[in-house]
């Protein structure tokens, strides 16, 4: 998008971005200097929170754990979205089933209730937090992988076919490639959404985590932790975001045009 856009448009574009965080932090300097701060910290106070996440143990513990439980749930999410989507493809008879009965189920439980569930099968551990955070983003990495499948070329794949009959090579080679862009837009949405409940999932089944850290300065009325917690999410997200996910998404979108 950006190449339609003159030089000058480009240049007020920067300005409009970098000027509104500015005109919010300001308005939040300005919000918050007149109260105390364990209601509303000023964003000085926050920043020196959230600098303590680069060098005190403890804190970057608790977001490493945070961050490596949102990859596994986004990992396994995905797998399971991938195979379930296969199965569908081999046995059409399954279509009806996944889309209209499993799809409808994952999309409206609410998300609470797979939270209460998780604590009870399984205590207060990982997988309780993991399992929340799969069965939520789930049915986004599923109705990509759906969709994706769908628009395989048929007179591709019978191509393909005259090639090759092994099964994993031709998914290897011609299946996988065709449908990681729609792969990849889901995993970037259920990663988004997974940091969004990783905190309420960790709340309910977590010793540990930034989740854990929210509880606990709910407790001792820490406003500048709950900010501190809440901007290391928006950093390790917009982190992995920026520099993993979408390089990778916009690499297999040209593979798939070409």
């Amino acid at each position: 998008m950006n190449k339609l856009l003159s030089p000058g448009q480009l240049a007020t574009q920067r300005l409009i971005t970098e000027g509104g965080v500015v005109i919010a932090l300001v308005a939040w300097w300005l919000f918050a200097r007149d109260l105390p701060a364990f209601v509303m910290p000023t964003p000085l106070m926050v920043f020196e929170k959230v600098l303590q996440f680069f060098y005190d143990p403890r804190l970057a513990g608790h977001a490493a754990i945070s961050f490596l439980r949102v990859g596994a749930a986004v990992s396994i999410a995905t797998v399971l979205a991938m195979a379930i989507g296969l199965a569908t493809r081999r046995f059409p008879i399954l279509e009806e089933f996944v889309e209209r009965r499993l799809l409808t189920f994952l999309n409206s439980f609410p998300s609470v209730g797979w939270a209460i569930l998780a604590v009870i099968w399984f205590q207060i551990s990982d997988a309780t937090v993991i399992f929340i955070q799969v069965v939520i983003v789930l049915p986004f990495c599923l109705i990509n992988v759906l969709e994706g499948l769908r628009q395989l070329d048929p007179e591709l794949m019978e191509m393909g076919q005259s090639f090759t009959r092994a099964r994993r090579r031709l998914f290897l080679r011609l299946v996988l490639p065709l449908v990681m862009p729609f792969l990849m837009a889901g995993l970037r949405v259920a990663y988004g959404i997974a940091w969004k409940i990783a905190l309420v999932s960790e709340l309910f089944g977590a010793p540990s985590g930034l989740g854990y850290l929210l509880m606990q300065a709910q407790v001792r009325a820490d406003a500048t932790l709950v900010f501190a917690c809440c901007l290391v999410i928006v950093l390790i997200f917009g982190t992995v975001d920026r520099f993993v996910l979408r390089p990778l998404a916009l690499r297999f979108s040209v593979r798939r045009m070409a």
